[in-house]
């Protein structure tokens, strides 16, 4: 069942996996990338992620009051989105087991 574009039965399987094996539940993040010392680029950082279905390149450049171009989104940015996206993430997910 999906309700509030949460798939209910996914969360649902994951629930009684980590019942029966807690280690199911331990997700690693792995983060490799590399300072761009080339000023020619226009970015100061780039890293590849890897999600479920794919990978996606990530390039991070600073806004100028920081000593960046401002010609990407800046690491505060995709910090604000990640904890913004979990904590939603987790509400929408509690209200859609609520009903």
């Amino acid at each position: 069942m999906i309700l509030n574009n949460v798939d209910l039965d996914k969360i649902s399987k994951t629930v009684e996996a980590g019942k029966k094996d807690k280690q199911s539940l331990l997700k690693p993040v792995k983060l490799q990338g590399e300072w761009v010392l080339d000023a020619a680029k226009d970015y100061q950082f780039r890293t590849e992620l890897s999600y479920e279905k794919g990978k996606q390149v990530i390039e991070v450049d600073s806004p100028s009051f920081l000593g960046g171009n401002g010609n990407r989104l800046g690491p505060m940015a995709y910090c604000i989105a990640g904890i913004t996206s979990c904590f939603i993430g987790t509400f929408a997910a509690v209200a859609a087991s609520q009903g």
